[in-house]
């Protein structure tokens, strides 16, 4: 199970990097294209290629602020994701530890208490007398003699 589970987080984190990756390489294009913009001489520009370059500021704009938007929000929804996994962690600690006494006395009985002398429930007994099992006292019980 421990292989799996790192399998598994081994896979997200190569398709985290190649995503981060790729948008590296987008983002390399778009700086090395506007630094190639910005040593042309833009101010002898016709009106509407001005135009055209203050539309596509403006998309440039729109859409980084709508990625750390949802980037903002995804970091709230982690947080609270977190903060939900504390609290449940804190709400059933005391029933893990519970369940870990109850374990340990059940263990430290186990070993100390010694059940030879107890004679057991006759539903459990495996069709052998009772003289076989507990000797040749019988108590209550004829043994056959």
């Amino acid at each position: 199970m421990q292989r799996f589970f790192d399998l598994f987080i081994d896979f997200v984190w190569q398709g985290v990097a190649a995503i981060f990756r790729f948008v590296q390489t987008v983002w390399m294009w778009a700086v090395q294209q506007v630094g190639d913009l910005l040593q042309v001489p833009w101010q002898e520009w016709d009106p509407i290629k001005l135009v055209v370059l203050t539309v596509i500021v403006a998309g440039v704009v729109r859409y980084l602020y709508k990625a750390l938007w949802e980037l903002w929000d995804a970091s709230q929804k982690i947080l609270a994701a977190l903060a939900t996994l504390l609290g449940v962690l804190i709400k059933t600690l005391p029933q893990v530890l519970i369940a870990g006494l109850i374990a340990l006395a059940g263990v430290a009985l186990l070993n100390n208490v010694d059940f030879s002398h107890l004679r057991r429930p006759s539903f459990l007994h495996t069709g052998a007398s009772p003289a076989d099992l507990w000797g040749s006292d019988c108590g209550r019980y004829d043994c056959g003699r």
